[in-house]
């Protein structure tokens, strides 16, 4: 899952915009020298760029140290006028050319960026209907993890701008917290479970020195003192400067990020009293039907419906159920398929079933999960003629944000490969990530998933540049649910049963999210009467299923992404083989699904379309 794609690029490094004073009658959107742009690419790649120029955490995301002394700015007012410039953006576009004259590829690129700017614009009117801070995406667990682990520090001045991004830290925050205050008061409230996990993260987070009188160092500041040290030790900078860095660092943890989350808890611990007795969906929100339809249709980037998605949701289910019997049967379990979830569920102490919960159970993770990722790679190439260049590691999760069961995720390297994308595990409780999962995660947020998917597209040649960037849920989630079923064609994988159990473990799971998430935010349903189909239709934990549906009830229509994507990239592979029979190359496939960047399904199949007819003239003239 790449939460991070999903949520918080969309908040802090797509919309929040520059501190920097712009005003609309600056944001040129050709050179004036020029009367008419050479290609509707290069004048693309200059919107791209001033496009940027709204968002210094994503310029940091890129590996760009433009404004790498600041977060940007995170109010309503800004997030309003980068959507009001995209909007301006595209009449001038559609001013400027042509589209029934442009290439295949052009027309995509047309496409998707007035996609883009319809969907943020499409946002505006239920920017009060989401949860600011929550225990999956809030600011207060993505703000210190940016700062750790994406501003690169190289140098002295690269130092002072991360100890100016602390001092940011204070009044972005506090914009956040307005913006989720306003939210209340116009009757979005937030569950009990989220409060508690953003109080608990925040908490964690000011934990340690700088900020109390614990023997520990906060995860910030072991940073902070760890990049210095790097500094001095690399002879760019001497002592003085490295105990003034210190100083000007502990002063601003001390006196600007620790009364940032102080307020995020006074505020989280004032919203205790107005959580709902009973957790559900957001159609008991102001507006929360029309935000469920929205978020369905941003999130899918189809025009299903609610009963639509849960209707395939109902039918995948009972499919894959029937997968399920038959490994149950060959592995010799004679009970029920429930009696089966049940064994595996809770017979914790079978190491035929679980890492040992400690230590070197952690690590025992990290390494089998690597050498799953090592040994698909060395067959990728006979499944894909585009290979990705950047490199993959598997990292636990940092402690002030891992979550017993929380799910896995991904973050994407840089587009140059100066840092690796990251496969996310959390592993406090081992006993929540059972052995037959790993592989089919592993290939899920590596390869040939994410982190394939999401390097390709940074590492395209020939296209705008915001295409190698850009992020669309169903296609980006689709393909990854894709290639966990594609994992079982590679030789070397799923060679257990129980591993491949598990593979279908996950994509029930995703089945289920059809029907849960639906059932949430469209027929009423409640978190327990989620959780109990959970548990009915899957063999995970209790707190697995619990942490699940509570990620849907924050985050609503996200869920939704995988499966129908996974549908989606399917039916096309089914209509190309169709099409083309042994003509059928999965090689080129996979180039031309990967080969454009993630787009909107619609534009995907017009894609895929595209290259079917290529291929059927290239046969007839042989």
């Amino acid at each position: 899952m790449r939460i991070i794609v999903a949520s918080i690029f969309a908040l802090f490094a797509v919309v929040a915009c520059s501190s920097t004073n712009v005003s609309m009658s600056d944001m040129a959107f050709w050179k004036s020298d020029k009367e008419q742009p050479e290609s509707l690419s290069a004048w693309l790649d200059e919107q791209y760029e001033i496009e940027l120029q709204f968002s210094p955490i994503q310029l940091t995301f890129l590996g760009r140290k433009d404004q790498n002394n600041s977060l940007g700015e995170f109010n309503v007012q800004a997030f309003k006028k980068v959507a009001k410039w995209k909007r301006n953006s595209v009449k001038q576009m559609e001013k400027l050319f042509d589209y029934e004259s442009l290439s295949p590829e052009d027309k995509i690129s047309y496409d998707v960026w007035k996609y883009q700017s319809k969907q943020d614009s499409a946002g505006m009117p239920f920017i009060y209907n989401g949860f600011t801070f929550d225990q999956m995406n809030g600011a207060q667990g993505f703000i210190p993890t940016f700062l750790i682990n994406f501003h690169k520090v190289d140098d002295k001045a690269d130092m002072e701008a991360y100890i100016s991004r602390i001092i940011d830290v204070e009044p972005r925050m506090n914009e956040l917290v307005e913006i989720a205050r306003e939210a209340s008061d116009r009757g979005v409230v937030m569950p009990d479970f989220a409060i508690e996990g953003v109080v608990k993260q925040s908490k964690a987070i000011i934990t340690g020195q700088p900020f109390d009188g614990e023997d520990n160092d906060s995860d910030i500041w072991a940073d902070v003192k760890m990049e210095i040290a790097n500094l001095l030790e690399r002879e760019k900078i001497d002592e003085s400067e490295a105990e003034e860095l210190r100083m000007s660092a502990m002063y601003a943890l001390t006196n600007h990020f620790m009364p940032a989350y102080n307020n995020i808890i006074d505020w989280a611990n004032g919203e205790r009293s107005k959580s709902p007795a009973v957790n559900s969906g957001v159609a008991s929100q102001p507006n929360g039907k029309a935000y469920y339809k929205y978020r369905i249709a941003n999130q899918t980037t189809t025009s299903l419906t609610a009963d639509e998605v849960h209707e395939i949701g109902l039918a995948e289910v009972a499919r894959i159920r029937g997968e399920m019997e038959a490994i149950k049967r060959s592995v010799g379990f004679e009970g029920s398929l429930k009696d089966f979830f049940t064994e595996l569920r809770e017979d914790k102490d079978n190491d035929r079933y679980y890492y040992s919960n400690t230590d070197p159970g952690r690590q025992a993770y990290i390494d089998d999960a690597t050498e799953a990722i090592d040994r698909i790679k060395a067959e990728l190439p006979n499944f894909f003629g585009i290979l990705p260049k950047a490199d993959l590691i598997v990292k636990r999760v940092e402690p002030f944000r891992e979550r017993d069961g929380a799910a896995q995720h991904y973050y994407s390297g840089t587009p140059d490969g100066s840092r690796p994308g990251i496969y996310y595990a959390h592993l406090s409780d081992m006993k929540a990530m059972p052995k037959r999962e790993l592989e089919v995660i592993a290939y899920h947020e590596g390869l040939p998933g994410h982190h394939m998917q999401i390097s390709i597209a940074q590492e395209l040649e020939g296209v705008p540049q915001f295409r190698t960037q850009a992020g669309f849920t169903a296609y980006t989630e689709g393909w990854a649910l894709y290639s966990e079923k594609l994992a079982t064609e590679i030789p070397g994988t799923f060679r257990d049963p129980y591993s491949d159990f598990g593979r279908l473990g996950s994509e029930i799971w995703r089945a289920i999210r059809l029907v849960v998430d639906t059932g949430l935010h469209a027929k009423g349903w409640t978190e327990d009467e989620a959780v109990a189909y959970f548990l009915d239709n899957a063999a995970i934990t209790e707190a697995q299923a619990r942490s699940e549906v509570q990620r849907y009830i924050v985050m609503p229509g996200q869920a939704l992404a995988y499966k129908i994507g996974m549908i989606r990239i399917q039916d096309l592979r089914a209509r190309a083989e169709k099409a083309l029979g042994t003509k059928f190359d999965i090689r080129d496939f996979h180039d031309t699904v990967l080969g454009g960047g993630a787009m909107p399904l619609d534009v995907l199949e017009r894609r895929v379309d595209n290259w079917i007819k290529k291929t059927k003239r290239t046969m007839v003239v042989r």
